[in-house]
């Protein structure tokens, strides 16, 4: 298959947005330089042509940017289709990213908000190739961040989060208020 090699800049660049969506769309692969869209645009059209499934696998190192490329993505399916208007469903699919973050990431040396787990998540598009729905599941929890950090990294932010809450009411009974080390 098509192979993208992208390099995380560490800032927000103007390459991501809507009008660079439209430049992409309708486009063949390699009439345009190597971009995240144009590897979207030939899924999407594959799908639409051979009304057949269509992956596209997201890989790299920890801080490479992996969630903030699925996330264009997403929002290149919404815009071409006319689903992001129509009800934000990038918006909706990704909203509960921050839940799965909290429970999933975790301070590394390479990155404050790392994802230490893995995410498939499935776009489900109409007859009409509008996005109708999406599925996001998460595999290979890191399980030994529970009891062991490098030096320099954290465990889960949930971690934190509950243990910030021990005094609350609500989390009394979790007996929260037991833990005496917490590492940095």
């Amino acid at each position: 298959g098509i192979v993208l090699v992208a390099i995380n800049p560490y800032e927000q660049l103007p390459i991501y947005e809507e009008d660079v969506i439209y430049m992409y769309s309708g486009q063949n692969m390699g009439d345009m330089d190597p971009h995240i869209f144009a590897l979207a645009e030939e899924a999407y059209k594959q799908m639409a042509r051979d009304e057949k499934n269509q992956s596209i696998i997201v890989s790299g190192e920890s801080g490479a940017g992996k969630t903030v490329s699925a996330k264009y993505t997403m929002r290149f399916f919404a815009t071409v289709s006319g689903s992001a208007s129509d009800n934000n469903i990038e918006a909706k699919v990704l909203a509960s990213s921050p839940i799965m973050e909290a429970i999933g990431n975790a301070k590394t040396t390479r990155n404050d908000n790392s994802s230490r787990f893995g995410k498939y998540i499935q776009i489900g598009f109409d007859k009409r190739y509008r996005i109708i729905g999406a599925n996001m599941r998460t595999y290979l929890l890191e399980k030994s961040r529970v009891v062991f950090q490098a030096e320099d990294e954290r465990n889960y932010h949930i971690f934190y989060q509950l243990c910030a809450s021990a005094n609350l009411p609500e989390f009394k009974e979790l007996g929260l208020s037991k833990y005496f080390y917490l590492p940095v």
